[in-house]
């Protein structure tokens, strides 16, 4: 569906590639250059969703993410040429929805408006994340697989929800932390290893991973489509 949607870049040839791969998919699409006027913007207009760059003039986006973050929930994807974990990690702790790092191409900044924008309806409508025959539902706090309902504990269904919400994006072990244990620093990655361990052992048919697939040097995704191989 299209949205309304504010760029906030002040790189001009950059923002105007941006416009123009979001007007091709239907959203109607308002461009700031400034922090300042970002957050002007964002308030009068109410927009479904907002590209925000981190570094600019007036106002950095990082404060314009704070700043909109105490307004509402309006879903922030941030452009940043910081590459560093920390300054990524910040960018999500401050409430952004997804990050990328430039450069980036720009129909994957497509790809990630698109999945934020569906994960951001799916928790408005309330609706449930199904892969194969997984079934994942935020609302009722409730994980069924064939129609089984599986018991999880509390981190457990954490971790799955936060990887449900974003079907075949790759989180890192520090990502999945946030979401599962709010930054605590007295737990390491290892926990989540655990965690993804014991999931396995709940939703997985077999030992080879249909759903919780690891991805090598990153951290761990859920599958967004399950392959029959029956023949």
């Amino acid at each position: 569906m299209p949205a309304r949607i504010l760029v906030a870049e002040d790189d001009l040839k950059q923002a105007e590639l941006i416009r123009r791969y979001l007007e091709r998919e239907g959203h109607l699409t308002v461009v700031v250059h400034d922090g300042r006027a970002a957050i002007d913007e964002a308030r009068r207009r109410s927009p479904d969703l907002l590209v925000l760059d981190v570094m600019m003039p007036k106002v950095d986006g990082l404060d314009v993410c704070r700043v909109l973050r105490a307004d509402g929930e309006v879903p922030i994807i941030m452009l940043t040429a910081r590459s560093t974990e920390d300054d990524l990690l910040l960018g999500l702790d401050l409430g952004a929805d997804d990050y990328l790092t430039k450069p980036y191409n720009p129909r994957e900044l497509v790809a990630r408006v698109r999945t934020v924008l569906r994960r951001t309806r799916v928790r408005a409508e309330g609706e449930v994340y199904c892969v194969g025959e997984l079934e994942i539902d935020p609302g009722r706090h409730e994980v069924r697989l064939a129609g089984k309902l599986i018991e999880l504990t509390p981190a457990e269904f954490k971790i799955l929800a936060c990887l449900a919400a974003s079907p075949g994006r790759a989180f890192s072990r520090q990502q999945l932390l946030e979401h599962a244990f709010g930054f605590d620093h007295y737990v390491f990655d290892r926990t989540v290893d655990v965690h993804v361990m014991n999931l396995r052992k709940k939703i997985e048919p077999s030992t080879a991973p249909t759903y919780l697939k690891t991805v090598y040097g990153v951290g761990y995704k859920l599958a967004d489509k399950v392959v029959s191989h029956a023949s």
